[in-house]
């Protein structure tokens, strides 16, 4: 079995995050494992508070997993100051890591700024040694400085962002107002991945979920073109199956089709 690394926050309403991570990579069957950079108290609402994990222990975290087991592939997520962020490049490459996924998370849905505005440089550096980057169009707006308002700004701001040092990047358009498609700059040529919107509020952990499903899929032996695609899919039958547990934004369906075998009752 193929074993992915995320390195990330943790949820508490388990939508995002870690959560959303290890969910993800059950279900495409391979072996998740954690290195957890934050503990955020949130629900379907927002989030309420966030108490950072030290140094010393997220270094002991890494340590552990690479001194002991063969990682095929890393997503990692949240990471909100400068120093978190130069101590995981540091140990990424000490280790020489491989398939690196990064997803640039930077503010939750209900607006709480994840990474500290003085950690929005520092992320370049995990950009520089990421296979594949994978911004929403506001994370890609602050990372090039630019606006981002159609396909051509998406092409645009990739290049940019493969100019900081990122082996292939991914520009999610789900923020864009007429539809859901993605651009993925993947070496010097640009791939449009087709997307449609779906009318629901439940989509706690979207990102997340994709790019630990590419992670995963990159773990399989998988080209990037074809993990990107079929992460495509997942997320999207996902967001199809998303569902309400509380008063706000409710998660995805990561395990649907388990929901499904169980009976699962959506009220």
């Amino acid at each position: 079995m193929k074993k992915v690394l995320t390195i990330a926050g943790s949820d508490s309403c388990g939508g995002a995050g870690i959560q959303a991570d290890l969910k993800t990579m059950s279900a495409l069957g391979v072996y998740g494992m954690s290195v957890i950079t934050a503990v955020t108290a949130q629900n379907t609402l927002g989030v309420q508070n966030v108490q950072e994990i030290s140094l010393g222990l997220i270094e002991s975290q890494i340590r552990s997993i690479f001194d002991d087991i063969k990682v095929d592939a890393v997503k990692i997520g949240m990471v909100s100051n400068p120093e978190i962020i130069m101590l995981i490049k540091r140990l990424l490459l000490e280790y020489e890591a491989k398939k690196i996924v990064l997803d640039p998370v930077m503010v939750s849905k209900s607006g709480y700024f994840l990474l500290k505005e003085e950690a929005q440089e520092a992320i370049k550096e995990l950009i520089s040694i990421a296979c594949l980057v994978t911004p929403n169009i506001p994370e890609a707006e602050v990372l090039t400085g630019m606006k981002i308002e159609d396909e051509d700004d998406m092409k645009a701001a990739a290049l940019k962002i493969q100019a900081m040092g990122a082996g292939n990047v991914l520009i999610k358009g789900g923020h864009r107002c007429n539809d859901a498609s993605d651009v993925l700059l993947s070496g010097s040529d640009f791939y449009i991945l087709e997307g449609k919107r779906i009318d629901t509020k439940n989509t706690h952990g979207t990102g997340c979920t994709l790019s630990s499903a590419i992670a995963s899929h990159m773990a399989k032996g998988y080209s990037l073109k074809d993990a990107v695609a079929l992460s495509k899919d997942f997320i999207t039958k996902a967001i199809e199956n998303s569902f309400s547990i509380g008063n706000g934004v409710g998660p995805v369906g990561h395990f649907i089709d388990l929901y499904e075998k169980a009976g699962m009752d959506y009220e």
